[in-house]
Protein backbone atom coordinates (compact mmCIF):
# COMPACT_ATOMS: atom_id res chain seq x y z
CA UNK A 1 0.00 0.00 0.00
CA UNK A 2 1.40 3.46 -1.02
CA UNK A 3 0.74 6.64 0.85
CA UNK A 4 -0.30 9.36 -1.61
CA UNK A 5 1.78 12.37 -2.95
CA UNK A 6 2.31 14.56 -0.21
CA UNK A 7 2.37 17.72 -1.65
CA UNK A 8 -1.01 17.31 -3.26
CA UNK A 9 -2.19 15.94 0.39
CA UNK A 10 -1.21 18.93 1.73
CA UNK A 11 -2.82 20.82 -1.10
CA UNK A 12 -5.94 19.22 -0.39
CA UNK A 13 -6.05 20.30 3.25
CA UNK A 14 -5.97 23.92 2.04
CA UNK A 15 -8.89 23.54 -0.41
CA UNK A 16 -10.82 21.46 1.66
CA UNK A 17 -11.75 25.05 3.14
CA UNK A 18 -13.84 25.82 -0.34
CA UNK A 19 -15.44 28.94 1.20
CA UNK A 20 -12.64 30.51 2.70
CA UNK A 21 -10.62 29.80 -0.52
CA UNK A 22 -12.88 31.74 -2.56
CA UNK A 23 -12.81 35.36 -0.03
CA UNK A 24 -9.16 37.56 -0.50
CA UNK A 25 -9.03 37.11 3.60
CA UNK A 26 -6.68 39.77 5.42
CA UNK A 27 -5.36 38.93 8.63
CA UNK A 28 -4.57 41.29 11.29
CA UNK A 29 -2.18 39.74 13.75
CA UNK A 30 -2.10 41.53 17.11
CA UNK A 31 0.64 40.03 19.58
CA UNK A 32 2.10 40.50 22.65
CA UNK A 33 2.75 39.63 26.21
CA UNK A 34 0.04 38.65 28.96
CA UNK A 35 -1.81 42.02 29.89
CA UNK A 36 -0.63 43.94 26.61
CA UNK A 37 -4.85 44.23 25.66
CA UNK A 38 -3.80 42.56 22.40
CA UNK A 39 -7.73 41.27 22.06
CA UNK A 40 -9.44 44.64 22.99
CA UNK A 41 -8.91 46.02 19.04
CA UNK A 42 -10.20 42.73 17.78
CA UNK A 43 -13.23 42.47 20.05
CA UNK A 44 -14.22 46.73 19.17
CA UNK A 45 -14.15 45.32 15.34
CA UNK A 46 -16.20 42.21 16.28
CA UNK A 47 -18.71 44.41 17.63
CA UNK A 48 -18.66 46.72 15.01
CA UNK A 49 -19.11 44.30 12.71
CA UNK A 50 -22.12 43.32 10.42
CA UNK A 51 -21.51 39.47 11.30
CA UNK A 52 -18.47 37.83 12.86
CA UNK A 53 -17.00 34.87 15.35
CA UNK A 54 -14.88 34.20 18.25
CA UNK A 55 -12.92 31.34 18.26
CA UNK A 56 -12.08 30.31 21.99
CA UNK A 57 -9.51 28.10 23.14
CA UNK A 58 -11.28 27.38 26.30
CA UNK A 59 -15.61 26.89 26.62
CA UNK A 60 -14.98 29.74 29.53
CA UNK A 61 -13.47 32.36 26.82
CA UNK A 62 -16.17 31.92 25.00
CA UNK A 63 -18.93 32.36 27.42
CA UNK A 64 -17.30 35.80 28.61
CA UNK A 65 -17.13 36.75 24.91
CA UNK A 66 -20.89 35.77 24.14
CA UNK A 67 -21.29 37.90 27.49
CA UNK A 68 -19.89 40.71 26.64
CA UNK A 69 -20.96 41.13 22.89
CA UNK A 70 -24.71 40.82 24.46
CA UNK A 71 -24.18 43.28 27.26
CA UNK A 72 -22.64 45.72 23.96
CA UNK A 73 -26.01 44.73 22.57
CA UNK A 74 -24.82 42.48 20.15
CA UNK A 75 -27.18 39.32 20.01
CA UNK A 76 -24.42 36.66 20.06
CA UNK A 77 -24.53 33.14 19.72
CA UNK A 78 -22.54 30.42 21.86
CA UNK A 79 -21.54 27.04 20.69
CA UNK A 80 -19.23 24.95 22.40
CA UNK A 81 -18.95 21.15 22.45
CA UNK A 82 -21.35 21.01 25.54
CA UNK A 83 -24.24 23.51 24.34
CA UNK A 84 -26.23 25.43 22.02
CA UNK A 85 -27.03 28.72 23.34
CA UNK A 86 -28.68 30.38 20.46
CA UNK A 87 -30.32 33.81 20.18
CA UNK A 88 -32.66 35.29 17.94
CA UNK A 89 -31.07 37.50 14.85
CA UNK A 90 -28.10 36.79 15.92
CA UNK A 91 -25.18 37.47 13.64
CA UNK A 92 -22.19 37.07 15.81
CA UNK A 93 -20.93 33.52 17.52
CA UNK A 94 -18.69 32.87 20.40
CA UNK A 95 -17.67 29.22 20.03
CA UNK A 96 -14.27 27.00 20.94
CA UNK A 97 -12.31 26.65 18.36
CA UNK A 98 -13.04 23.03 17.38
CA UNK A 99 -16.63 24.08 16.88
CA UNK A 100 -15.33 26.58 13.85
CA UNK A 101 -18.51 26.42 11.42
CA UNK A 102 -15.94 26.33 7.96
CA UNK A 103 -19.39 26.68 5.57
CA UNK A 104 -20.93 30.18 7.37
CA UNK A 105 -19.06 33.43 6.19
CA UNK A 106 -18.75 36.19 7.93
CA UNK A 107 -17.38 39.55 8.13
CA UNK A 108 -14.91 39.45 11.26
CA UNK A 109 -12.72 36.13 12.83
CA UNK A 110 -11.08 36.29 15.93
CA UNK A 111 -8.50 33.61 16.32
CA UNK A 112 -7.61 33.63 20.36
CA UNK A 113 -4.53 32.59 21.40
CA UNK A 114 -2.71 31.60 18.24
CA UNK A 115 0.63 30.32 19.98
CA UNK A 116 -1.81 27.00 21.16
CA UNK A 117 -0.32 26.02 17.70
CA UNK A 118 2.13 24.14 20.15
CA UNK A 119 -0.27 22.41 21.76
CA UNK A 120 0.21 18.51 21.10
CA UNK A 121 -3.23 17.58 21.06
CA UNK A 122 -5.28 20.86 20.22
CA UNK A 123 -3.02 22.86 17.75
CA UNK A 124 -4.27 21.63 14.37
CA UNK A 125 -7.82 23.48 15.72
CA UNK A 126 -5.65 26.40 15.20
CA UNK A 127 -4.28 25.05 12.16
CA UNK A 128 -8.02 24.73 10.52
CA UNK A 129 -9.00 28.27 12.16
CA UNK A 130 -6.13 29.89 10.31
CA UNK A 131 -6.60 28.55 7.09
CA UNK A 132 -9.96 27.80 6.96
CA UNK A 133 -12.18 30.20 9.02
CA UNK A 134 -14.51 31.95 6.45
CA UNK A 135 -13.93 35.85 7.44
CA UNK A 136 -12.94 38.64 5.13
CA UNK A 137 -11.01 40.29 8.16
CA UNK A 138 -9.80 37.37 10.65
CA UNK A 139 -7.56 38.89 14.12
CA UNK A 140 -5.53 36.60 15.31
CA UNK A 141 -4.34 36.91 18.68
CA UNK A 142 -1.59 35.88 21.09
CA UNK A 143 1.75 36.11 22.06
CA UNK A 144 4.98 36.10 18.97
CA UNK A 145 6.04 32.58 19.74
CA UNK A 146 4.45 31.03 16.39
CA UNK A 147 4.35 34.07 14.37
CA UNK A 148 6.64 33.14 11.37
CA UNK A 149 5.11 29.47 10.60
CA UNK A 150 1.45 31.81 10.74
CA UNK A 151 3.12 34.29 8.04
CA UNK A 152 4.47 31.44 5.57
CA UNK A 153 1.18 29.69 6.11
CA UNK A 154 -0.54 33.44 5.05
CA UNK A 155 2.15 33.74 2.03
CA UNK A 156 1.62 30.32 0.46
CA UNK A 157 -2.20 30.93 0.51
CA UNK A 158 -1.72 34.11 -1.24
CA UNK A 159 -3.91 36.61 1.56
CA UNK A 160 -2.52 39.58 3.05
CA UNK A 161 -1.57 40.30 6.53
CA UNK A 162 -0.05 43.13 9.00
CA UNK A 163 1.14 42.78 12.30
CA UNK A 164 0.74 45.33 15.37
CA UNK A 165 2.90 44.60 18.21
CA UNK A 166 1.88 45.37 21.94
CA UNK A 167 3.88 45.92 25.14
CA UNK A 168 2.20 45.48 28.87
CA UNK A 169 0.13 47.81 30.04
CA UNK A 170 1.80 47.50 32.80
CA UNK A 171 5.36 46.21 34.37
CA UNK A 172 5.83 43.23 35.37
CA UNK A 173 8.81 42.86 38.33
CA UNK A 174 10.30 39.74 39.89
CA UNK A 175 10.57 40.56 43.79
CA UNK A 176 14.44 40.58 44.60
CA UNK A 177 13.75 38.33 48.15
CA UNK A 178 11.75 34.90 47.93
CA UNK A 179 8.62 34.92 50.76
CA UNK A 180 10.55 32.70 52.97
CA UNK A 181 13.85 33.10 52.14
CA UNK A 182 16.05 29.84 51.96
CA UNK A 183 13.73 27.68 53.03
CA UNK A 184 10.41 27.57 53.09
CA UNK A 185 8.45 27.55 56.00
CA UNK A 186 4.52 28.34 56.86
CA UNK A 187 5.29 30.44 59.71
CA UNK A 188 7.40 32.67 57.45
CA UNK A 189 4.49 32.48 55.02
CA UNK A 190 1.82 33.79 56.74
CA UNK A 191 2.84 37.15 57.54
CA UNK A 192 4.01 38.23 53.73
CA UNK A 193 0.32 37.56 52.17
CA UNK A 194 -1.75 40.41 51.40
CA UNK A 195 -4.76 40.86 49.36
CA UNK A 196 -4.71 40.75 45.69
CA UNK A 197 -2.02 37.68 46.30
CA UNK A 198 -2.71 34.90 43.91
CA UNK A 199 -1.03 31.60 44.88
CA UNK A 200 -0.31 29.22 41.77
CA UNK A 201 0.11 25.38 42.56
CA UNK A 202 -0.04 22.44 40.83
CA UNK A 203 -2.33 20.05 41.79
CA UNK A 204 -5.99 20.09 42.96
CA UNK A 205 -4.88 19.16 46.70
CA UNK A 206 -2.46 21.99 46.74
CA UNK A 207 -4.94 24.09 45.91
CA UNK A 208 -7.35 23.06 48.00
CA UNK A 209 -4.83 22.68 51.02
CA UNK A 210 -3.72 26.42 50.74
CA UNK A 211 -6.98 26.95 50.63
CA UNK A 212 -8.34 25.90 53.82
CA UNK A 213 -4.79 27.27 55.30
CA UNK A 214 -5.55 30.77 54.25
CA UNK A 215 -9.34 30.82 55.33
CA UNK A 216 -7.60 29.61 59.35
CA UNK A 217 -5.26 32.53 58.48
CA UNK A 218 -8.58 34.87 58.35
CA UNK A 219 -7.93 35.72 54.61
CA UNK A 220 -11.36 35.17 52.62
CA UNK A 221 -10.01 32.45 49.17
CA UNK A 222 -11.23 31.94 46.00
CA UNK A 223 -9.92 28.86 44.44
CA UNK A 224 -9.55 27.52 40.83
CA UNK A 225 -8.40 24.69 39.29
CA UNK A 226 -8.79 21.93 36.33
CA UNK A 227 -11.16 19.74 37.42
CA UNK A 228 -13.79 22.91 38.46
CA UNK A 229 -16.48 23.40 35.83
CA UNK A 230 -16.61 26.92 34.05
CA UNK A 231 -19.53 27.97 35.36
CA UNK A 232 -17.65 27.15 38.95
CA UNK A 233 -14.49 29.11 37.80
CA UNK A 234 -16.48 32.35 36.66
CA UNK A 235 -18.01 32.20 40.40
CA UNK A 236 -14.83 31.69 42.02
CA UNK A 237 -13.23 34.77 39.56
CA UNK A 238 -15.89 36.87 40.46
CA UNK A 239 -15.94 36.56 44.44
CA UNK A 240 -12.46 37.45 43.68
CA UNK A 241 -12.99 40.42 41.44
CA UNK A 242 -15.45 42.46 43.57
CA UNK A 243 -13.09 41.83 46.68
CA UNK A 244 -14.94 38.92 48.33
CA UNK A 245 -12.09 37.12 48.46
CA UNK A 246 -9.18 38.35 49.68
CA UNK A 247 -6.14 35.84 47.84
CA UNK A 248 -7.11 33.93 44.72
CA UNK A 249 -5.60 30.05 44.74
CA UNK A 250 -5.90 28.61 41.28
CA UNK A 251 -3.59 26.03 39.27
CA UNK A 252 -2.06 27.16 35.88
CA UNK A 253 -5.56 27.37 34.79
CA UNK A 254 -5.72 31.12 35.21
CA UNK A 255 -2.82 31.22 32.59
CA UNK A 256 -5.44 31.47 29.80
CA UNK A 257 -9.02 33.33 29.42
CA UNK A 258 -9.46 34.67 33.29
CA UNK A 259 -8.68 38.32 33.92
CA UNK A 260 -8.30 39.01 37.17
CA UNK A 261 -7.47 42.09 39.53
CA UNK A 262 -4.33 39.98 40.69
CA UNK A 263 -1.67 42.04 42.32
CA UNK A 264 1.39 39.69 42.79
CA UNK A 265 1.70 36.16 41.47
CA UNK A 266 3.23 34.15 43.64
CA UNK A 267 4.59 30.53 42.32
CA UNK A 268 4.18 27.50 45.31
CA UNK A 269 6.75 25.61 43.30
CA UNK A 270 8.31 25.97 39.82
CA UNK A 271 7.89 22.12 38.98
CA UNK A 272 4.96 20.59 37.55
CA UNK A 273 3.41 17.18 37.03
CA UNK A 274 2.96 16.58 33.32
CA UNK A 275 1.22 13.11 33.25
CA UNK A 276 4.48 11.37 32.90
CA UNK A 277 7.28 13.21 35.04
CA UNK A 278 7.82 16.23 37.29
CA UNK A 279 9.65 18.81 35.57
CA UNK A 280 10.57 22.64 35.79
CA UNK A 281 8.14 25.38 34.66
CA UNK A 282 8.54 26.21 30.84
CA UNK A 283 8.93 29.91 29.07
CA UNK A 284 5.20 29.89 28.20
CA UNK A 285 4.11 28.44 31.53
CA UNK A 286 5.94 30.77 33.44
CA UNK A 287 4.56 34.01 31.27
CA UNK A 288 1.57 33.32 30.87
CA UNK A 289 0.78 32.67 34.21
CA UNK A 290 3.24 35.68 35.54
CA UNK A 291 1.94 37.98 33.28
CA UNK A 292 -1.24 37.75 34.96
CA UNK A 293 -0.02 39.86 37.70
CA UNK A 294 -0.40 43.86 37.45
CA UNK A 295 -4.20 44.18 35.96
CA UNK A 296 -4.07 47.18 33.77
CA UNK A 297 -6.64 50.14 35.52
CA UNK A 298 -6.00 48.39 39.09
CA UNK A 299 -2.50 48.31 39.82
CA UNK A 300 0.41 50.49 38.33
CA UNK A 301 2.32 47.28 38.90
CA UNK A 302 2.47 43.51 38.50
CA UNK A 303 4.74 41.51 40.76
CA UNK A 304 5.86 37.87 40.75
CA UNK A 305 7.28 35.75 43.30
CA UNK A 306 8.13 32.33 44.72
CA UNK A 307 8.37 30.54 48.37
CA UNK A 308 12.05 29.92 48.37
CA UNK A 309 15.43 32.18 47.16
CA UNK A 310 16.98 29.32 44.52
CA UNK A 311 13.64 29.11 42.91
CA UNK A 312 13.75 32.80 41.99
CA UNK A 313 17.21 32.53 39.22
CA UNK A 314 14.57 30.13 37.34
CA UNK A 315 11.80 32.19 37.09
CA UNK A 316 13.66 35.27 36.17
CA UNK A 317 15.80 32.86 32.86
CA UNK A 318 11.74 31.81 31.94
CA UNK A 319 11.10 35.63 31.96
CA UNK A 320 13.79 37.00 29.72
CA UNK A 321 14.36 34.18 27.60
CA UNK A 322 13.05 34.41 23.43
CA UNK A 323 10.00 32.23 23.48
CA UNK A 324 10.21 32.26 20.01
CA UNK A 325 8.57 28.55 19.44
CA UNK A 326 10.71 25.68 17.64
CA UNK A 327 7.46 24.98 15.56
CA UNK A 328 8.20 25.48 11.92
CA UNK A 329 5.22 23.91 10.30
CA UNK A 330 1.52 23.92 11.22
CA UNK A 331 0.04 20.44 12.85
CA UNK A 332 -3.22 18.65 10.37
CA UNK A 333 -5.58 16.34 11.66
CA UNK A 334 -6.35 13.36 9.85
CA UNK A 335 -10.39 13.96 9.26
CA UNK A 336 -13.10 10.60 8.77
CA UNK A 337 -12.28 10.96 4.76
CA UNK A 338 -9.11 9.99 5.26
CA UNK A 339 -9.77 7.59 8.23
CA UNK A 340 -11.78 5.52 5.81
CA UNK A 341 -9.80 5.54 2.87
CA UNK A 342 -7.01 4.19 4.43
CA UNK A 343 -9.26 1.23 6.27
CA UNK A 344 -11.01 0.49 2.91
CA UNK A 345 -6.72 0.22 1.44
CA UNK A 346 -6.27 -1.61 4.61
CA UNK A 347 -9.29 -3.57 4.45
CA UNK A 348 -10.31 -2.94 8.23
CA UNK A 349 -12.58 -1.63 10.74
CA UNK A 350 -10.09 -1.32 13.62
CA UNK A 351 -9.82 2.32 13.96
CA UNK A 352 -6.75 2.14 15.95
CA UNK A 353 -4.59 0.06 12.87
CA UNK A 354 -5.83 3.17 10.54
CA UNK A 355 -4.15 5.97 13.28
CA UNK A 356 -1.16 4.10 14.08
CA UNK A 357 -0.54 3.07 9.89
CA UNK A 358 -1.20 7.38 9.09
CA UNK A 359 1.03 8.54 11.96
CA UNK A 360 3.82 5.72 11.09
CA UNK A 361 3.49 6.02 7.57
CA UNK A 362 2.10 9.47 6.20
CA UNK A 363 3.94 12.00 6.45
CA UNK A 364 3.43 15.32 4.88
CA UNK A 365 6.32 16.49 2.28
CA UNK A 366 5.02 20.20 2.62
CA UNK A 367 6.80 23.27 3.52
CA UNK A 368 4.28 24.61 6.17
CA UNK A 369 2.56 21.50 7.38
CA UNK A 370 2.99 18.44 9.07
CA UNK A 371 0.65 15.42 10.63
CA UNK A 372 -0.59 15.96 14.28
CA UNK A 373 0.79 13.59 16.59
CA UNK A 374 -2.13 10.83 17.38
CA UNK A 375 -0.65 9.19 20.04
CA UNK A 376 -3.65 10.10 22.53
CA UNK A 377 -6.23 9.32 19.79
CA UNK A 378 -4.15 5.95 19.32
CA UNK A 379 -4.67 5.28 23.09
CA UNK A 380 -8.43 6.14 22.97
CA UNK A 381 -8.77 3.60 19.87
CA UNK A 382 -7.47 0.86 20.60
CA UNK A 383 -10.59 1.35 23.86
CA UNK A 384 -12.73 1.91 21.63
CA UNK A 385 -12.47 -1.29 19.01
CA UNK A 386 -11.77 -3.49 21.91
CA UNK A 387 -15.22 -2.66 23.48
CA UNK A 388 -17.36 -1.97 20.40
CA UNK A 389 -15.58 -3.86 17.47
CA UNK A 390 -18.52 -3.82 15.38
CA UNK A 391 -19.46 -0.17 15.79
CA UNK A 392 -19.11 1.73 12.68
CA UNK A 393 -16.06 3.57 11.65
CA UNK A 394 -17.78 7.03 11.44
CA UNK A 395 -18.90 6.28 15.38
CA UNK A 396 -15.54 5.23 16.17
CA UNK A 397 -14.46 7.95 15.07
CA UNK A 398 -16.63 10.00 17.18
CA UNK A 399 -15.52 8.06 20.19
CA UNK A 400 -11.64 8.57 19.54
CA UNK A 401 -11.70 11.92 19.66
CA UNK A 402 -14.48 12.59 22.57
CA UNK A 403 -12.75 15.00 25.10
CA UNK A 404 -11.44 12.89 28.44
CA UNK A 405 -8.58 11.78 29.82
CA UNK A 406 -8.15 8.20 30.46
CA UNK A 407 -5.68 8.16 33.15
CA UNK A 408 -8.38 9.37 35.30
CA UNK A 409 -10.20 6.00 36.12
CA UNK A 410 -13.56 7.82 36.82
CA UNK A 411 -13.54 9.26 33.37
CA UNK A 412 -12.80 6.01 31.42
CA UNK A 413 -14.99 4.16 33.47
CA UNK A 414 -17.91 6.37 32.40
CA UNK A 415 -16.75 6.63 28.96
CA UNK A 416 -16.99 2.36 28.65
CA UNK A 417 -20.17 2.87 30.04
CA UNK A 418 -21.54 5.74 27.34
CA UNK A 419 -19.22 3.82 24.24
CA UNK A 420 -21.38 0.53 25.29
CA UNK A 421 -24.68 2.17 24.72
CA UNK A 422 -23.84 3.20 21.07
CA UNK A 423 -22.28 -0.21 20.46
CA UNK A 424 -25.64 -1.89 21.59
CA UNK A 425 -28.04 0.62 20.50
CA UNK A 426 -29.79 1.60 23.98
CA UNK A 427 -30.71 4.42 25.78
CA UNK A 428 -28.28 6.39 28.17
CA UNK A 429 -29.87 8.77 30.69
CA UNK A 430 -28.14 11.41 32.10
CA UNK A 431 -27.07 10.39 35.93
CA UNK A 432 -29.64 10.29 38.47
CA UNK A 433 -29.13 13.74 40.74
CA UNK A 434 -27.61 12.53 44.31
CA UNK A 435 -29.01 13.33 47.29
CA UNK A 436 -26.13 15.22 48.72
CA UNK A 437 -26.33 17.66 46.15
CA UNK A 438 -28.51 19.83 48.54
CA UNK A 439 -25.72 19.35 51.58
CA UNK A 440 -24.44 21.67 53.28
CA UNK A 441 -21.10 20.03 54.23
CA UNK A 442 -17.90 19.93 51.91
CA UNK A 443 -17.16 15.80 51.99
CA UNK A 444 -18.92 15.07 48.38
CA UNK A 445 -16.62 17.55 46.73
CA UNK A 446 -14.28 15.05 44.49
CA UNK A 447 -17.94 13.46 43.60
CA UNK A 448 -19.02 16.26 42.46
CA UNK A 449 -16.37 16.74 40.42
CA UNK A 450 -16.34 13.60 39.24
CA UNK A 451 -20.01 13.68 38.15
CA UNK A 452 -19.93 17.49 36.54
CA UNK A 453 -17.27 16.00 34.26
CA UNK A 454 -19.74 13.29 33.08
CA UNK A 455 -22.38 16.01 32.77
CA UNK A 456 -19.71 17.27 30.33
CA UNK A 457 -19.32 13.88 28.43
CA UNK A 458 -23.40 13.37 28.28
CA UNK A 459 -23.61 16.96 27.14
CA UNK A 460 -20.97 16.26 24.46
CA UNK A 461 -22.38 13.35 23.21
CA UNK A 462 -25.54 14.27 22.87
CA UNK A 463 -24.91 16.05 19.89
CA UNK A 464 -23.13 13.59 18.45
CA UNK A 465 -25.59 10.63 19.41
CA UNK A 466 -29.21 12.34 20.03
CA UNK A 467 -31.14 9.03 20.06
CA UNK A 468 -28.98 7.14 22.40
CA UNK A 469 -28.55 10.23 24.88
CA UNK A 470 -31.34 11.76 24.95
CA UNK A 471 -31.45 13.43 27.88
CA UNK A 472 -29.01 16.10 26.75
CA UNK A 473 -31.71 18.96 27.08
CA UNK A 474 -31.65 18.16 31.12
CA UNK A 475 -28.04 18.65 31.53
CA UNK A 476 -28.09 22.42 32.07
CA UNK A 477 -30.28 22.63 34.80
CA UNK A 478 -28.02 19.49 37.35
CA UNK A 479 -25.42 21.10 35.86
CA UNK A 480 -26.34 23.93 37.43
CA UNK A 481 -27.33 22.12 41.00
CA UNK A 482 -23.49 20.75 41.23
CA UNK A 483 -21.95 23.81 40.63
CA UNK A 484 -23.89 25.21 43.27
CA UNK A 485 -22.90 22.54 45.59
CA UNK A 486 -18.82 22.64 44.76
CA UNK A 487 -19.27 26.42 45.24
CA UNK A 488 -20.50 26.00 48.83
CA UNK A 489 -18.09 23.32 49.26
CA UNK A 490 -15.28 25.35 48.21
CA UNK A 491 -15.91 27.87 51.09
CA UNK A 492 -15.65 25.23 54.06
CA UNK A 493 -13.48 22.31 52.93
CA UNK A 494 -10.33 21.40 54.88
CA UNK A 495 -7.81 20.64 52.74
CA UNK A 496 -5.27 17.86 52.61
CA UNK A 497 -2.66 18.78 55.97
CA UNK A 498 0.31 19.03 53.73
CA UNK A 499 1.48 20.20 50.17
CA UNK A 500 2.79 18.55 48.31
CA UNK A 501 6.03 20.52 49.28
CA UNK A 502 5.81 20.24 52.97
CA UNK A 503 5.39 16.39 52.09
CA UNK A 504 8.98 16.01 49.97
CA UNK A 505 10.32 17.80 53.13
CA UNK A 506 9.40 15.92 55.60
CA UNK A 507 10.06 13.04 53.45
CA UNK A 508 13.91 14.10 52.77
CA UNK A 509 14.46 14.69 56.77
CA UNK A 510 13.39 10.72 57.14
CA UNK A 511 16.32 10.23 54.49
CA UNK A 512 18.84 11.72 56.49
Amino acid sequence: MTSPNQDSAADSYTDSFHLARKLKRHHRFYLGPTNSGKTYQALLALEQAKSGVYLAPLRLLAMEIRDRLVAAGVPCNLITGEERVMMEHAQHTASTIEMMNAHKEVEVAVIDEIQMLQDPDRGSAWTAALVGVPAATVFICGSTAVTAPCIATIKTLNESYDITQLVRKTPLVLEQDSLCGKHYSRQKLKPKLQKGDAIIAFSRKDVLTFAARFRQWGFSVASIYGALSPEVRRTESERFNTGQADILVATDAIGMGLNLPIRRIIFANIHKFDGVASRLLNMTEVRQIAGRAGRFGIYATGYVSVLENDELLHIEHMLSADDTADLSKLPVNINLQQVSNIAHQMHTNKIAEVLSYHQERTRFNHAIFEQASLTTQITQALIVDAYAPKMSLKDKYIFVFAPISLNVAFEKDYYLLCLKSVAESTIRHLPAAPSWLEAQNPKHLEEAEMLSHNLSLYAWLSFKFPQHFVDGQQVSALRTQVSRYIERALLTQAGYGDTSRELDYLSSRRRY
